[in-house]
């Protein structure tokens, strides 16, 4: 009998605080026709969405923990065509799993996995998965970035933000990004290609940190007033100054100035749940004959219909990986026993890097 440690997270009856605990768990259930069971080199950690998983019935007292793995196949159901033992894979569990990605081995439907290129080290596979997986839904499902298009990603030195602005650049578009503080404004300015031309990355960052930047003036300032073609925003301010809590949410832009950078024809794609719209900010958008998305990158698991376009997208993020199209931003790797730890981070928003668990 082998146990093995897991990490879930309690929530208590209010719904408010969390607790993340490592419950020992006895052997893994028999390997199914369609599972990979994979032995886990790496885990990234995540933000844990409980309304969408009480939205969408998925609430458990106990929610398993860290879903973006990468790692070695041990065994393979009978079904199972696409791997076989001592394959490196990478993927990301399904919001219904009952498998925690924090575990030394888990149980996986092969349609979750993708194969892991010899080049691309356990912990970037990890970290990079699901932020890739946002980009390409933003970037090429919710709009089209080609060569020849603006977009402008806010808040580009975050994990997302930073391969979002890495897969725009590499399809040819002209990229613009805001910068919370100074060090974000650096680091933007020192993103370069890897290989190729050594231009930066983004055209135009714009620090809005001490507040006083406009940055819907700096926006049609570097188009020459035509917009931008695509904004893919980090949340946006909903309410006038005086409701607005957090010196974060100070920081960020107010719908209207996203509105009147928008170009004609363009997409704004939004990660603000609650956005709404009054009539004036939709007719601005109708004369524009723009549209609004918005990005939940849950989608691919939550239907099963798009499961190829989903395993395609897998591919061409270790593929990004492999060539260095992609350099993430992670923090150092992390051992499992301080996972706990990391995890209240995350949870609390307060990482500003990736943060990984490494086996």
């Amino acid at each position: 009998m082998v146990t093995m440690k897991a990490l879930y997270c309690q929530q208590n009856s209010s719904g408010e605080e969390m607790t993340f605990i490592f419950q020992e768990r006895e052997n893994l259930p028999p390997t199914g026709d369609n599972d990979v069971k994979v032995q886990v080199r790496a885990c990234a950690l995540s933000w844990i969405d409980t309304k969408l998983l009480s939205e969408v019935k998925l609430e458990k007292e106990l929610l398993p923990v860290g879903r973006e793995i990468s790692g070695v196949v041990l065994e393979v159901g009978r079904k199972v065509s696409f791997f076989q033992p001592d394959d490196e894979v990478a993927g990301i569990l399904p919001l219904d799993s009952e498998e925690s990605g924090l575990c030394e081995v888990v149980l996986v439907h092969e349609h979750y996995l993708v194969h892991k290129p010899e080049k691309v080290c356990w912990v970037e596979a990890a970290g990079t998965v699901r932020d890739g997986v946002r980009a390409y839904t933003a970037l090429h499902y919710l709009s089209q970035v080609s060569p020849g298009k603006t977009v402008l990603v806010m808040d580009g030195a975050s994990p997302f933000g930073t391969i979002a602005i890495q897969l725009a650049q590499h399809r040819g578009a002209k990229v613009i990004s805001t910068a919370y503080s100074l060090e974000d404004k650096q680091y933007l300015e020192r993103l370069r290609p890897a290989v190729g031309m050594r231009q930066p990355l983004v055209t135009r960052v714009i620090d809005v940190s001490n507040g006083k930047i406009d940055v819907a003036e700096s926006c049609l300032e570097e188009t020459g007033g035509l917009g931008v073609d695509i904004v893919v925003d980090a949340g946006v301010k909903l309410y006038s100054a005086e409701d607005e809590s957090t010196s974060k949410s100070q920081l960020l832009p107010h719908k209207h100035d996203i509105i009147t950078l928008l170009g004609v024809g363009g997409n704004w794609i939004t990660t603000e749940r609650n956005l709404q719209l009054d009539p004036p900010d939709s007719h601005s958008l109708f004369l524009k004959g723009a549209t609004v998305s918005f990005l939940n990158e849950e989608i691919w698991n939550l239907s099963n219909i798009e499961q190829g376009k989903y395993l395609c997208i897998l591919e061409d993020i270790m593929e990004k990986l492999s060539s260095s199209v992609f350099r993430p931003q992670l923090d150092e790797p992390i051992p499992l026993y301080e996972a706990k730890v990391s995890m209240e981070i995350v949870q609390k928003n307060q990482a500003r890097k990736r943060q990984v668990i490494q086996f």
